[in-house]
């Protein structure tokens, strides 16, 4: 089994569990989500491998993190995440990409991502949930950070943080590569019902 087919099982297997859990028809996911019936289906028939906003939106939707509907390890007290083991989300041809590093469930999903963003690359993001925040620090290179259309230049060495149910960007309009480390905390999702 090649690593996308393990991913493809995995996804298919947590997203049934999850919305199993939280209560979710296929019809009150898909209207929660903005994600097709059918595109439920087939993911939780491990028919399709959906890209990555629409995992980001089923996740957000289930109030999981992206980590949680990837994961085919769960339940340690410690886990430990080797670099073989992260899971690379997005990447261009010219080399920039993402990485989620690590995520917990913890009063609410929390992820720790790492981004390479090259020169001339971009990445924009819908919005997520009402109270998710995003915390992140530029190691290298300058950030330059869109949200809800007013850019922030972030040079290396500076942090920043922001509500991100608004839209958003992370562009690199420098000349050098752009190294982030990023840290998203979304709040809790209440069952159906108001449980």
């Amino acid at each position: 089994m090649t690593d996308l087919d393990q991913l493809t099982q995995s996804l298919a297997r947590n997203l049934k569990r999850w919305r199993g859990e939280r209560g979710f028809t296929l019809d009150a996911l898909a209207a929660r989500a903005g994600v097709s019936r059918g595109m439920i289906i087939q993911i939780e028939q491990a028919r399709t491998n959906p890209s990555v906003g629409t995992t980001v939106k089923l996740a957000d939707a289930l109030g999981v993190s992206i980590t949680t509907l990837l994961d085919y390890e769960q339940g340690a007290q410690v886990r430990l995440v080797p670099a073989n083991q992260a899971v690379r989300l997005w990447s261009t041809e010219a080399g920039s990409s993402n990485t989620l590093l690590v995520g917990t469930e913890a009063r609410g999903p929390v992820e720790l991502w790492s981004w390479h963003l090259m020169p001339g690359d971009s990445s924009a993001s819908d919005p997520h949930p009402e109270g998710t925040v995003e915390l992140l620090h530029v190691t290298s290179g300058e950030l330059t950070l869109v949200v809800d259309d007013e850019a922030h230049v972030v040079p290396a060495g500076t942090s920043a943080t922001f509500e991100a149910h608004v839209p958003h960007v992370y562009r690199n309009d420098g000349s050098v590569p752009a190294d982030v480390t990023m840290a998203v905390s979304v709040p809790p999702v209440r069952r159906e019902g108001g449980i």
